[in-house]
């Protein structure tokens, strides 16, 4: 998968699963965090929206390349702070949809804890036409 600015800036990593989620994770440091030392809710919303971008993205794939896909709505509910010094994941699916727009969810989770349930979110993506 190619990579973007963002993904350069924040660090994440986003591969699949052996059922075809996408998985985004990242190790939370110093640079992610807010005031009160917990992961930033712009980057929660961040990581839950590429993972929910890339599933649609797979979802509207029919050859090699990924389609473009732009994100029409997002949601986020944040369930519990994610604190610094652990790893966070990401999985994102398809939900329902057709051939233009599809419906995602995604939550985010910690590797340690038992994969206690940060944040999860909704949206709805568009399949958009290649740019030449």
């Amino acid at each position: 998968m190619t990579s973007t600015g963002a993904r350069a800036l924040v660090g994440y990593d986003i591969e699949t699963d052996p059922q075809g989620d996408v998985l985004v994770s990242l190790s939370i440091g110093g640079q992610h965090l807010n005031r009160v030392d917990t992961l930033h809710g712009g980057i929660v919303s961040m990581l839950l929206d590429t993972a929910m971008g890339v599933a649609a993205s797979r979802h509207f794939q029919t050859g090699d390349s990924l389609p473009q896909v732009v994100t029409l709505s997002l949601t986020t509910d944040f369930l519990s702070a994610a604190p610094s010094g652990q790893r966070v994941v990401a999985r994102g699916w398809i939900d329902g949809g057709g051939h233009k727009i599809c419906y995602a969810k995604a939550e985010l989770r910690g590797e340690a804890e038992e994969g206690r349930l940060y944040a999860s979110g909704s949206s709805v993506l568009k399949r958009v036409r290649d740019r030449e």
